[in-house]
């Protein structure tokens, strides 16, 4: 007998293991029966999560954090015991912004150090001499995308909400938008950044591990109450993950992985621009120049899969950053205690005492982040809306 479930997924290569456990039939073997649902905005997928007419989602793992402590929606305590992936983001710029950042710019074109400066040259000019601030595309206010973004521009006194407009764009429309000039950069996650490239019309100026050494992106999430009534399905579920997760790392199943991915019904991309990915094997501009990075996009290996509640507290400070929720401890708990590392290893049957943690936030701006001391890294930071109090 098996149990039907449905979950939401975005088309992005991170929603990988979600797609490998049911087409591979990892899913199936957990007495599963997986209907995956194809959707284009956040909002729907939170929504439809948030309701019940999903069992679990694909979903930003800002969104769980936000929709558990109630910001700008409904309050809905949503628990994630597996992470979908780290990393895997990139900023892509249209040739005339590119052209303009290098030309400004005063070091390595990879450190996001010299190239937010040369962005933050480039918004002065643009303002003395009475143009339009530059529009950036992101996928959701309650994103790793528009945080990551912010901790860039921001480090070289680029204010995001002053000099540049930030917009929400779904992920797959990032790319027409950028074509059309709607948009001159955009932060979304792979494969967009490649289909841009591709077209002609993008170069990826930055991996967000260039930013971030480690950063959360995508966690498989369910609503608090189901995770409570449906334990045994739960572990299922992650197990079936954590299969999925262990087949995609084997370089020898990257070929099989792309072409599962590319199907329309899936991420619906070329099978070559999800490889390219999947290898951390990135062509950055169209005329073909490679960059390669073994942290580009993380699903299984290097302890990726296994909630860490520190980087949900790190996203909880850029929320607070940035005037979306108040500071207090309560909150912060409650961030925290969406990711759920106890869960993850309860499936494995592992010592949680006896795990190590997976690794420091790694930022390229400001001290290391400890998230016993919110405000000692919120006064780090010239920019942001929040104060600390007289």
């Amino acid at each position: 007998m098996t149990t039907p479930l449905r979950i939401g997924f975005i088309p992005l290569v991170d929603a990988a293991a979600l797609i490998v456990a049911v087409d591979k039939g990892f899913a199936a073997a957990e007495g599963l029966d997986v209907t995956l649902i194809r959707e284009v905005s956040w909002s729907n997928v939170r929504d439809k999560l948030n309701i019940g007419l999903f069992d679990a989602a694909h979903l930003l793992a800002p969104v769980a954090i936000a929709s558990s402590l109630g910001l700008a929606h409904v309050k809905v305590p949503i628990v994630a015991p597996f992470n979908l992936g780290l990393n895997g983001n990139a900023i892509t710029v249209s040739p005339g912004l590119h052209a303009a950042i290098m030309a400004e710019i005063d070091g390595d074109r990879f450190d996001p150090g010299a190239t937010a400066r040369a962005l933050a040259r480039v918004v002065a000019k643009r303002r003395k001499a009475g143009a339009e601030p530059l529009t950036i595309g992101m996928t959701f206010p309650f994103s790793t995308h528009n945080y990551q973004l912010r901790f860039w521009m921001a480090a070289a006194g680029v204010d995001p909400d002053e000099d540049v407009r930030l917009v929400v764009l779904p992920p797959p429309y990032m790319v027409d938008s950028l074509a059309n000039g709607h948009v001159d950069a955009f932060c979304v996650g792979a494969p967009w950044n490649s289909v841009a490239v591709d077209r002609g019309i993008g170069h990826i100026l930055h991996f967000v591990a260039d930013i971030l050494v480690r950063a959360v992106e995508k966690v498989l999430a369910v609503r608090r109450d189901w995770s409570e009534k449906n334990p045994d399905l739960l572990k299922a579920l992650v197990r079936a993950h954590i299969c999925a997760a262990q087949f995609i790392e084997q370089p020898e199943n990257r070929v099989e992985v792309a072409s599962l991915l590319s199907q329309p019904e899936r991420v619906g991309v070329d099978a070559d621009v999800i490889r390219r990915t999947l290898d951390g094997r990135m062509k950055i501009s169209p005329d073909g120049t490679l960059r390669e990075s073994s942290r580009y996009l993380l699903i299984g290996r290097d302890g990726a899969a296994r909630p860490d509640p520190m980087q949900a507290a790190w996203l909880y400070a850029q929320m607070v950053r940035w005037g979306q929720v108040p500071l207090s401890a309560d909150a912060l708990q409650t961030a925290m205690a969406v990711f759920r590392p106890d869960l993850y290893d309860a499936v494995l049957g592992a010592d949680p005492t006896a795990t190590e943690p997976s690794g420091a936030i790694g930022a390229f701006a400001g001290p290391a982040f400890d998230a016993r001391d919110i405000e000692g890294h919120l006064r780090a930071f010239a920019i942001g809306r929040w104060k600390p109090k007289p």
